[in-house]
C-alpha cells in the first residue's frame, strides 16, 4: 500500500495516527502524491486542448465545449452535498460506514438520473446560438451524467478511506482514455466537434468501471437506509452551497458565455480558461487531501493545517502564474495558434483570478472540517453573487475580457469574506499567508524521504 493510503481495511475502526505530527506527515505525503497525479492529468489535458484547438479552430472548439460542458456541470450542481457529507460521516461514524457508502451511491444515482431528464429539456432553450445538430448532440451526451455523479461520489469514498492512490488513478484514467482516440482521429484527419465530443464522453466509462471495483469492498452489500440518508443530508444540505458555489465559480462563466458569445469567441475563451486552470493543480491537490485529513481533528490542528496548506500552495501557484504571465504570448502562439492571440489580455486577467480562487477553496476546508459548512456557504454566496450580474453586464460590452474581469472581481470578494469568517465565526486569527522558509524545508524533507524510500 502506498504511503498515501493510510486508512485501515474497509470496515475496520479508524484509530488515526498517534500524533498530530504523524497526521501532518501523512497528509503531506498524500498531497505530494496527489500533486504528481494532477500534474500528469493537467499535462494530458493540455495536450488534448492543443489537439482540439488546432484541429477545430475557435468556432469548432466552441461547439465542442458547448456539447461536453453539461454532464459534469449538472452532476456537480445536483450533488446535494452528498460527496462532502459522505467524507465527513465516514470519518465521524465508523460503525455506519457500509450503510453510509451504499446510501451515498444510491442517492447520487437518483439525482444523476433526475438532472439528466431536466437537462434534456433545458438545453435547447439555452443554446439558441448553436445549430440544431449541436444541440441534439449535447442532449445525447447527457446520458453520461449519472456516471459522472457516481464517479464524483465514489472518489469521495476512496478519499474518505485514505485511498488517495486509487482516487488519483481514477482521475488519471479519464484523460488517458480521452487523448488516445483524439490522437487517432487527428492522424486520420477525421476530427470534428462531434467525434471529439464522443471521445470525451466515452472516456468516462473506463474510470467509472475501475472506480466501482475499488469501491466495492467498502459496500458489503447494498444497504441504503432512510436514517443514513437523513444523516448525509443533514451535513450535505449545509455543505451543498459550497458544492454549488464551487461549481459555479469554475463553470458559471462557461454556461453564460455559451448563451452570450459566438461559437468562435466561446472557443477562444475555453482555450485560455483551460490553460490558466492548469495552475490550480497545487491547490486542488491540497483540497482533495486536507478535508478528509482534517475532519475530526482538534480546532487548533485544523486551523494550523489549513493556514499552512493555503500559504504554501498559493506561493507555488503564484510563482508559476508569473512565469506563465511572462511567456503567455509564446505559449498561446506556439501551442494553440495565432487564431487565439486575441484573447491574450483576458488570459492574463484569469491568471490572477485562478491564483486567488484556489486560495479561497483551500481556506474554506477549515470551515468544512470544523462542521461549519453553512457559514462558508453564505460567505461564498455573497461574493459569487456578484459574478452573474457582472457577466451579464460586461460580457455583451467587453466579450471575453468582460467574463474574465467579472470572475476576478467575484473571486476577490469571496477571498475577503472567507478571511473575515475566520475572525467572526471561528473566533480565530486571520490566516497568515506570508511565506516561511520552514514550510519549504518541511516539504523538501518529505520529498527526500520519499525519494530515498523509492530508491531503497
Amino acid at each position: 500500500m502506498s504511503t498515501a493510503e493510510v486508512d485501515v481495511a474497509p470496515g475496520a475502526t479508524w484509530n488515526g495516527p498517534s500524533t498530530t505530527s504523524g497526521r501532518e506527515q501523512r497528509g503531506v505525503h498524500a498531497i505530494a502524491q496527489t500533486i504528481g497525479s494532477k500534474i500528469l492529468i493537467q499535462a494530458i489535458n493540455a495536450c488534448t486542448g492543443i489537439i482540439t484547438a488546432r484541429a477545430l479552430m475557435p468556432a469548432g472548439r466552441g461547439q465542442l465545449a458547448a456539447m461536453i460542458l453539461w454532464s459534469q456541470f449538472i452532476s456537480y450542481l445536483s450533488s446535494l452535498g452528498i460527496p462532502s457529507s459522505l467524507v465527513h460521516a465516514y470519518r465521524r461514524y465508523p460503525e455506519k460506514r457500509h450503510d453510509i457508502v451504499a446510501t451515498g451511491l444510491v442517492m447520487s444515482l437518483g439525482t444523476g438520473l433526475l438532472v439528466t431528464i431536466l437537462g434534456v429539456y433545458f438545453l435547447p432553450h439555452w443554446m439558441q446560438r448553436y445549430p440544431a445538430s449541436i444541440i441534439r448532440y449535447a442532449q445525447w451526451f447527457l446520458i453520461i451524467t449519472p456516471i459522472c455523479s457516481l464517479t464524483y461520489t465514489g472518489k469521495s469514498i476512496l478519499e474518505a478511506a485514505g485511498s488517495f492512490t486509487s482516487s488519483n488513478l481514477t482521475q488519471i484514467l479519464t484523460p488517458v482514455a480521452t487523448i488516445i482516440p483524439l490522437i487517432a482521429l487527428g492522424l486520420l484527419h477525421a476530427l470534428s466537434p462531434f467525434n471529439a465530443g464522443l471521445c470525451y464522453i466515452i472516456a468516462a466509462i473506463p474510470a467509472f468501471y475501475y472506480l466501482m471495483l475499488r469501491v466495492r469492498p467498502y459496500i458489503h452489500g447494498l444497504r441504503p437506509s432512510l436514517d443514513t440518508s437523513k444523516l448525509l443530508l443533514s451535513f450535505g444540505i449545509r455543505s451543498y452551497g459550497i458544492d454549488i458555489l464551487g461549481t459555479l465559480a469554475f463553470q458559471v462563466d462557461q454556461v453564460l458565455v455559451v448563451s452570450l458569445l459566438t461559437p468562435a469567441e466561446m472557443g477562444s475563451y475555453v482555450v485560455i480558461l483551460s490553460l490558466t486552470r492548469t495552475l490550480n493543480v497545487f491547490q486542488n491537490s491540497v483540497v482533495a487531501v486536507l478535508f478528509p485529513k482534517a475532519s475530526g481533528l482538534p480546532k487548533e490542528s485544523v486551523l494550523r493545517m489549513s493556514e499552512k496548506s493555503a500559504r504554501v500552495s498559493m506561493i507555488i501557484t503564484s510563482f508559476f502564474a508569473v512565469m506563465v504571465y511572462i511567456f503567455g504570448p509564446i505559449l498561446l502562439r506556439v501551442l494553440y495558434g495565432k487564431a487565439y492571440m486575441g484573447a491574450l489580455s483576458s488570459f492574463r486577467i484569469l491568471l490572477v483570478e485562478v491564483t486567488l480562487s484556489g486560495c479561497v477553496f483551500v481556506l474554506a476546508q477549515a470551515f468544512m472540517a470544523l462542521s461549519r459548512p453553512g457559514i462558508v456557504t453564505s460567505l461564498q454566496a455573497i461574493g459569487l453573487s456578484l459574478s452573474i450580474p457582472l457577466m451579464l453586464i460586461l460580457i455583451p460590452k467587453w466579450h471575453i475580457q468582460g467574463a474574465a474581469v467579472a470572475l476576478l472581481i467575484s473571486t476577490i470578494a469571496r477571498l475577503i469574506f472567507v478571511f473575515s469568517g475566520f475572525r467572526f465565526f471561528l473566533k480565530a486569527p486571520l490566516p497568515d499567508l506570508r511565506p516561511r522558509l520552514s514550510d519549504f524545508d518541511e516539504l523538501l524533507a518529505v520529498f527526500r524521504r520519499r525519494r530515498t524510500a523509492s530508491v531503497a
